[in-house]
Formats: structure tokens, sequence, C-alpha cells
């Protein structure tokens, strides 16, 4: 059998390898260089295609918050869609600068703002570059002109617009503590903003792009989904009929005593007694969320500055200055911002202060429900109690002689309290501060409510002489909005509604997404008591204290309240009212708080009382409630002076209902007779089918009464 040869691989054989090999290396190396020589000469030309690619290929589709409305609809914060003015230098010098000029004219023709120098000199400077922003947020009316031009000139490139939302409010100062604002980033802070902004921020879309295998760019789109709307208690009317009274306050005494506002802080809280939700949340000085860094909101305020604290925390105290434009000028921006961050906090829930007399009917209720004292007792007053080391005083120095329990609430006699309390003892009243939730927050749905734990002593840490202030309300500290909720409890019945600032939630297709409802957390006293408390609150508006806090053509109940600050030097208070109304079947709460008038004499809670009584003049008659006493020649006479048309036209039904009460009315009569509002008598337009008042020829819901073409506008005094 023969053996198969093999094949050698010969020296021939070798150098046809190494010439293959050195041909393959050598057509490597030159496409090594041709690559290089490209990318070096033509940089600036492929980078344009990859990123022009990029910016169609993945775009963000910006995501609009949601809104805040009022009770009734009304915007309260929205949003705009605006636009940013972005160039592209790289697109515009591309073919030996073919766009350059075209583009450069257009943007002059349709920007006259612009620093076209500016702007010419950053595209010659940086050919390179494929973003620059221009101009930010323009409406779409500022742009439309370009965007027209562009359309109709292939020669203009380089220029675009990117969208996104401006946050607005359109009642500008209003509701502002109540609101809040929002950073450029759609970060909300305080109020509602900063509380509800996981629900009002949606998820921003994306458009995507791709090449299939046919090479084809495709598109798909993930739509942006947008926040959800919060709609609030708050009716807008009633807001703007308490800021124009806490404004018309201070306009009234600023600069009357020293230079500066009418007061130091101005609150006003109006809430559904049955309910918690609040209608009305103000105070003053008070900022416009669409500029809340306008520094000029500051004028007239007190001057605060930082001070650091060992423990690394800090605390912000008043240096005794009221800034004026001379003291501003003077602030460095950090000084400037320490001073807007006080600015922005809401005063009725962010700042505390001793509430005083106000809080007498809460020690009266503690007492009647520890049966340490009934509604027949009675007390002597000699004008000051001597309790331990300390003499203290009652406000009436010279004394009020014998009180039943119902008068010493009345007339507000320190002394009284401080003997109910110590006959209750300190378990006992330390136990019922606290079931009135003072020291803890009412976690009303608001950011920045204060926590007064720190304010308010324990049962084991209450001396005598403490037990004998803190009856009257002073040496403890609370907020407005623990107050409000508490006294309502202390009238309703007994139930603490949990305070709250929304109603409903719901998304952008208005498809409600959550409701909230009044919730009950407990019941701080009997049905009984509160009926007391009641009747000793009316008292105080007809026989004691709060006489003027009474508007025309109400009775209401309430208490005054009148605290001295620290320094306890005598001449520093912060005077408040705490009412109701109606009297015999209480709807809504109103409290106010001024804090340091600027009068040479502050101790006066008629101050409290006057802003009060003006509120609840244009807010009853708003709400449909009533006037359940008959007019004097003078109140009548004030509210034709004050031209306030809807209150008019409920005491001519009072005055209408009196009438018919002369004859005897049957059972099936009285109750529809004395509750028919007078528009329910207006004819019926036929035209239309609303009725029609026949004064005005305004066409009303025959169910509400409501004017057909919008909401009911605050009369101006």
């Amino acid at each position: 059998m023969q053996r198969a040869k093999v094949k050698k691989f010969n020296h021939y054989s070798q150098k046809k390898v190494l010439v293959l090999y050195i041909l393959v290396l050598a057509a490597f190396v030159f496409l090594m260089g041709r690559l290089i020589w490209l990318v070096r000469n033509n940089e600036a030309d492929y980078q344009r295609q990859v990123l022009s690619q990029r910016s169609y290929d993945s775009q963000t589709l910006p995501a609009r918050r949601g809104d805040i409305v009022d009770a009734k609809g009304v915007k309260l914060a929205t949003c705009e869609k605006v636009y940013n003015l972005i160039i592209d230098p790289s697109v515009m010098t591309a073919r030996d600068n073919k766009y350059l000029e075209p583009t450069l004219e257009a943007l002059g023709t349709c920007f006259p703002d612009l620093n076209m120098s500016d702007i010419r000199s950053f595209v010659t400077e940086n050919p390179n570059n494929q973003w620059h922003l221009v101009q930010k947020r323009m409406t779409y009316d500022q742009i439309s002109e370009f965007v027209a031009m562009k359309s109709e000139d292939s020669n203009i490139r380089g220029v675009n617009f990117e969208e996104e939302y401006k946050r607005v409010y359109p009642g500008g100062t209003l509701a502002a503590d109540v609101i809040g604002y929002t950073r450029t980033d759609n970060q909300g802070l305080y109020g509602l903003e900063e509380f509800y902004n996981d629900e009002l921020n949606g998820t921003d879309g994306r458009r995507y792009g791709y090449l299939d295998d046919d090479l084809n760019l495709q598109k798909t789109v993930k739509p942006a989904v947008d926040g959800y709307t919060i709609h609030s208690t708050i009716d807008s009317n009633i807001q703007a009929i308490v800021e124009k009274y806490l404004k018309k306050f201070n306009d009234e005494h600023a600069d009357a005593y020293h230079t500066g506002n009418g007061a130091e802080n101005l609150g006003c809280i109006v809430m559904e007694v049955n309910t918690g939700e609040i209608l009305a949340m103000a105070s003053y000085p008070t900022f416009n969320p669409n500029d809340p860094k306008n520094e000029s909101a500051l004028l007239g305020s007190p001057q605060v500055m930082q001070v650091d604290r060992e423990n690394g925390t800090y605390e912000v105290q008043k240096t005794g200055n009221y800034i004026d434009q001379a003291l501003l000028d003077s602030m460095s921006d950090d000084e400037v911002l320490i001073n807007l961050n006080y600015l922005w906090k809401n005063y009725c829930i962010a700042s505390s202060y001793e509430p005083g007399s106000t809080f007498k009917p809460f020690t009266v209720a503690a007492a009647l429900e520890t049966n340490a004292i009934d509604e027949e007792s009675y007390y002597e007053c000699s004008g000051s109690l001597q309790v331990g080391a300390h003499n203290i005083h009652c406000h009436n120095r010279w004394g009020d002689g014998t009180l039943s329990l119902k008068m010493a609430v009345a007339k507000s006699c320190n002394v009284a309290m401080m003997k109910i309390a110590a006959i209750m003892g300190a378990d006992s009243f330390s136990k019922y501060q606290s079931a009135f939730n003072f020291g803890l927050k009412t976690n009303i749905d608001l950011a920045g409510e204060l926590r007064t734990i720190d304010f308010v002593r324990t049962a084991d840490e209450l001396a005598a002489d403490d037990l004998a202030t803190y009856s009257f309300g002073q040496n403890f500290n609370v907020t407005m909005i623990q107050m409000i909720a508490g006294y309502c409890s202390l009238i309703n019945g007994g139930y603490y509604y949990e305070p709250h600032m929304v109603s409903k939630i719901t998304n952008s297709s208005g498809v409600t997404v959550k409701n909230i409802e009044p919730r009950i957390l407990k019941q701080t006293i009997s049905a009984s008591t509160s009926a007391t408390i009641r009747e000793f609150s009316e008292a105080v508006v007809t026989d004691g204290t709060g006489k003027s806090a009474r508007p025309a053509g109400y009775m209401i109940g309430g208490k005054t309240g009148t605290a001295q600050t620290y320094p306890r030097d005598g001449r520093d208070f912060v005077v408040s009212f705490i009412g109701y109304a109606p009297a015999d079947n209480p709807q809504i709460a109103i409290y106010v708080v001024v804090d340091r008038v600027n009068d040479a004499a502050q101790d006066r809670s008629t101050f409290a009382q006057e802003i009060a009584r003006n509120v609840l003049t244009e807010t009853l008659p708003y709400l449909n409630i009533f006037m359940t006493e008959e007019l004097s020649e003078k109140e009548a006479k004030e509210l034709e002076d004050r031209k306030l048309e809807n209150t008019l036209k409920y005491g001519q039904a009072l005055e209408q209902e009196d009438d018919e009460t002369d004859e005897p009315e049957t059972d099936d009569q009285q109750q529809p007779q004395a509750k028919d509002p007078v528009w329910k008598q207006f004819p019926v337009d036929p035209a239309t089918g609303y009725l029609k008042d026949p004064d005005t020829g305004e066409l009303l819901d025959p169910e509400t009464g409501d004017p057909i073409n919008g909401s009911y506008s605050a009369l101006e005094d």
C-alpha cells in the first residue's frame, strides 16, 4: 500500500502569506488614517447629525401640575403653558453660515427686547454649541409671529421652543398663606402646594424614536400624566371679605404709634362648626405667590434675625426694628431671605401665643364636666387673689363683686377662673387641655403646622400659681387653628372635628379619586355642657366684654381675649375674639387675633371685635344665614352706608316675616314661612326659566339663588 504524499509549507508559501499579511495591515492602517482624518475635519457635521437626531428621537413631554380650586371651583392656583427660547449655533452656522443672517434677522424682528449683538457674538464664538437658553417662559402670543415666519422661510433654522408650565395664582395675594407657592422645579413650598405636592405633580411623558429593520425612523409616545386637582374648602368670596378687613385694619393703624404695620400680625379663620371645613384663613402681612421674593412685602414688618444655638439649631428673634426702605436697602441677601421666610409662614398655624381670656370657656367646660362646679355656682371677686407667693390680679382691679358662673364668663373674671381651676385640680385640668388638643397638632392638611407641646406643662409640672394663670389663658401657648378647632367642639355638642382644607381630589378628567369627608376625632364634652357654654358665650356679647363684636341684625356668641406678651412690661398685648353665629344654631365660627397693635394702648379686645364684626356683617347674609334680630335705626343706617345690598335684602325679608307673624300661623305654615329666602318670591323669567330679581334684573338659580353668570363678589366698603 502506497503512503499519501504530504505537502510541505515551503519557503515560497511563507512568502505569499507574509505579503498577504502586509497588504491587510497596510489596508487597516490606511482605513484608520482615513477615519482619523474624517473625524478631525468633519467632527462638527457628524455631531450635528447625531445630536439633531437625538433632539427629536427622545423628547420630554412635561406634565401639567394640577390646579387648586376653591369650594365653588374658582381657580386659586393653575398652570399656563410657556416656552423657552433655545438657539442652536451648530445649525445656524451650518453650510458656511447659510442660515445665520436670516435667523438672526427674524429673531431681532420678532423679539425686539433681545440683545442681538450678544446673541450674534455667542453664535460666532461657539459654532459647535447645540443648546443655548436665550429667554425663559414666553407666552404663545409672544412667539407666534416667529413660529409663523419660520414655517414660511426654510432658511430660518437653529431656533427651538421648549415647552414647560408656569405656575400662576389668579387671585394674587388671595389665600396666599393657604396656597403657598412653587419653585421653578415644580416643588411646592408652604400651604397646600407643599402638603399635596405629590398629588399635584404629575408624571412627565416622553416621545421616543427608533430605527426599524429598514432603517426607517419610527416614533412612539408615552404621554404625560397631569397632576390631580385639589378642591379646597376655601370660599374665595369669604376669603376676600376677610382679607379686605385685615388690610383695612392695617391701613387704619399703620404708623400710628411707631413706624410700621398696623399690627405685628393679624390673623382670621372662618370655620364651619359642624364639619371642620375652613371657609377662610388669612393673615397680614402677606405676600404675592406670583412673586414671593418681592422684598417690598417686608416693608412695615418687624425685622427678624437668625440666632444660632449651641446644639447646632437656630431660632428667629426680633431685632426691635421695623423694616423701612432704608433698612431694607442695608440688609444683606441672607438677611432678606431670613425675613422672607418669616413672612411666608402661615401665622394661623405656624405661630404660637398666649390665648388669654378666650381660653376661659374651656376652663369652665372642663370644670362642669368633672362636676367640680355647677351652673349655680357663685364667686366673689375683690380684684385679685393670693396664690402662693403671688398676688394675681383680675383685669378689673377694683373687683367685680359677687358673680354667677355665667357672669364670671361674661365679665371675664380672672379671680373666678383661678378659684374654679383650684377646685378642679391640676390632673383634671391637664386632662382636658389634652382633650382639646392643646400642645398637639390638629393635623390640618397644610404644611408648616406648629406643635406646641413644649409650651404646655403637664399635670406634674403645674404648680399652684401655674394652674392659676393657666385658668385664664396665660403662661402657655396655642396656635389659632388649635383654638378654633377646640372652640367649635365647645359649642357644637362636644364633637371635635379634625380641621381640614380639602374636600376632594380629582384627576385631569374630572373623575374623583379621593373624597375627604368631615372626620369626628372625639367628643370633648357632653351636649348639656355644650349648651351651657353657648348660653354663657351669648352673655359675653349681650352683657359682657364682647358687645362690639355683634353684627347688625344677628345675635352671636363668643369670648374676648387679652394676653400680655413676654417680657411682661405691661405694654405689649395679643388681643382676640372667638365667636360663632347664629347664637341659637351655630353654623360658622370666627377667630380673630391682633398681635401687638400699633397703638399706645394695646390691651383692648375691641380691636379684634371690630374685624370680626365687619367680616360677619358681610359673610352671614352671603351664606344665607338669616338675621335673627330686628335692626335698630342706627344699624339700618350703617348697612345702608356700607351699600351692602345683599345684606339689606335679608333685612327686608326679616321685616316681612315679622309682619306675617302678627296673626297666628298653623304648624304647616310656620317653618316654610320663617325659612323661605327672599329670592324664592322673585318672578320667573319666561325666556330662560330662571328667577329674575325685579330690582337689578339679575337672573338667579331657582334652587340655590346663586347668580347664573358667576359667583358672589365681595362688595367694597
